[in-house]
């Protein structure tokens, strides 16, 4: 069994330092996550804090079948689909954080984010997933509920178009 079970299981004997071990260890890739979907960093703030309410509050009826931070993204990217649903319009924030060591200028900043802005709603997704949090494929088509073969094409795709949108060909 991986670290996760046991700590999920301690979480429900409640076992208040598993609670906070976990929303440790978990937290800083939900808000990066969170941040390149919001424009505003409080409402950023506000979906990665409800992406563990939410987990708490299910936390009894929660399987563990692999990785504990594949269900956060599940949970987190609904979250702001539901709040864009809303405004009629997913943007995706593409400036690195903070402590991010490498830090583009601000014309390719800019570049990048108006290249993502272009792609499709479906390759967008992936993308920030993909490029921006490196998460597997295999990871994405569990978080997105999709087939992986769906998701390697929506990858080569969004690489394509990017890199169109870039002038890298």
């Amino acid at each position: 069994m991986d670290g996760d079970f046991w700590l999920i299981q301690k979480m429900r004997m409640g076992d208040d330092q598993a609670v906070e071990s976990f929303v440790r260890k978990y937290y800083p890739q939900i808000l990066k996550y969170c941040r390149r979907h919001m424009d505003d960093d409080g409402y950023a703030e506000d979906m990665a804090q409800e992406t563990f309410v939410r987990f708490f509050q299910t936390l009894k009826q929660y399987r563990h079948y692999g990785k504990a931070v594949n269900y956060l993204y599940v949970i987190a990217a609904n979250l702001c689909r539901d709040y864009y649903r809303k405004m009629k319009e997913i943007p995706v924030k593409e400036l690195p954080d903070k402590a991010d060591l490498y830090k583009p200028d601000m014309d390719q900043q800019i570049g990048v984010r108006l290249a993502l802005e272009r792609l499709p709603e479906e390759m967008k997704e992936v993308a920030v997933l993909y490029f921006l949090q490196e998460r597997k494929q295999k990871d994405i088509a569990r978080i997105l509920g999709i087939g992986v073969p769906l998701v390697k094409y929506r990858v080569r795709k969004a690489r394509e178009m990017l890199s169109a949108y870039l002038g890298k060909e």
